[in-house]
Order: C-alpha cells, then sequence, then structure tokens
C-alpha cells in the first residue's frame, strides 16, 4: 500500500466520522480532480460548481459504502459524473427542442487536433446543447456504451445515438470557427 492510499484510507475514516477537518481536507484534495469533471459537463463554471457541490455532498453521504480494498479516486470520479447526469436530468426539460434539431448530417470520424488547450477544449464542449454535451461526455470520454447512457439518461438507444452525431457535428462548425478556416477531414 503507498503512502497516499494509507492517507487516503485514514482520511476517509475520519470523513465517514463526520469530522469537519477531514471532509474539508478532501474536497480541497479532490476539488481540482472534481471540477475537470463537472467543467465537461456543464454549461458554465457556476453550473460545474453547482454540480461539484452535489456530488460532493453525494461522496459524503454514500462515503460510508465505499471498499476501502479498491482505489478511491475512479469511486468518487464515478460519484461526480453521476451528479453530473442527475443536473442533466433535472435539467433536461428545459432544453428547448430547437436545439436539438439544428444538426446537419456529416461523417462520424473524429479526429486529434493538436495545439488546442485543454481550457479551449472545455470552451467549446460548454458551447454544446446539453442533451448533446452529456451524451459526448458519457460517450467519448467516459467511454459509456449507447446502452448504459441510454439507461442512465431515460432516452432511447437511437437517441444516445443521434445526440452523439450531432455533438460531433456541432462540434467540428465550433472548430471551425475557432481555427478560422473548415474543418477537412
Amino acid at each position: 500500500m503507498s503512502l497516499d492510499e494509507h492517507i487516503n484510507r485514514k482520511l476517509i475514516k475520519a470523513c465517514i466520522r463526520n469530522e469537519r477537518a477531514a471532509q474539508k481536507q478532501l474536497y480541497q484534495s479532490y476539488y481540482a480532480y472534481a471540477m475537470s469533471i463537472c467543467l465537461r459537463y456543464s454549461n458554465s463554471k457556476d453550473d460545474a460548481v453547482e454540480i461539484l457541490n452535489d456530488g460532493f455532498m453525494k461522496v459524503f453521504k454514500y462515503l460510508k459504502g465505499f471498499d476501502a480494498k479498491k482505489p478511491f479516486r475512479p469511486w468518487f470520479g464515478r460519484i461526480m459524473v453521476n451528479a453530473a447526469i442527475d443536473h442533466f436530468n433535472k435539467n433536461k426539460s428545459k432544453i428547448e427542442t430547437n436545439q436539438l434539431e439544428k444538426a446537419l448530417n456529416l461523417s462520424d470520424k473524429s479526429d486529434v487536433i493538436q495545439g488546442i488547450s485543454y481550457d479551449e477544449i472545455i470552451d467549446m464542449m460548454q458551447q454544446l446543447p446539453p442533451s448533446y454535451r452529456t451524451v459526448f461526455n458519457l460517450y467519448v470520454v467516459e467511454g459509456y456504451t449507447h446502452e448504459e447512457i441510454a439507461n442512465q439518461l431515460g432516452v432511447t438507444v437511437g437517441t444516445t445515438k443521434s445526440n452523439l452525431f450531432k455533438a460531433r457535428k456541432h462540434m467540428r462548425e465550433i472548430l471551425e470557427k475557432v481555427l478560422e478556416k473548415p474543418y477537412v477531414e
């Protein structure tokens, strides 16, 4: 067991005992990691902070159920992703239908463009409509299957595939604007 794992286990046990100093330390230790996840799913930094805080509340609520024999970071990341999904589901009724149907058909290939910073990518992702952004993140970044995404979001597999297709199309359009020249596959 590494020193970090040993410290994490002690910290987790203290958090389970509701020791505020330990909870604060856990929050501070995992804030940047959690925020990086939340920003990918949000419209803005304010939304990301809301998701992050909801996620931390769930972490502290379900910490007793954490299997200390397993690594903490993946478990923690999954909680944050689920908090983002919950946030999306809570707000999806606010999404305007016309936003969902604007996309034109483009091929499904995806290429990696070098030279774009992480912050620029997050900014581009935040320009996507929430339903597209959520499916894009779950499929491309988190590695969920379409069936898992459909289950999580309460939609059909066809809807997730369509939203992914449209998300990629929107990302290409945004990328073309950023690069100020047509994106050629």
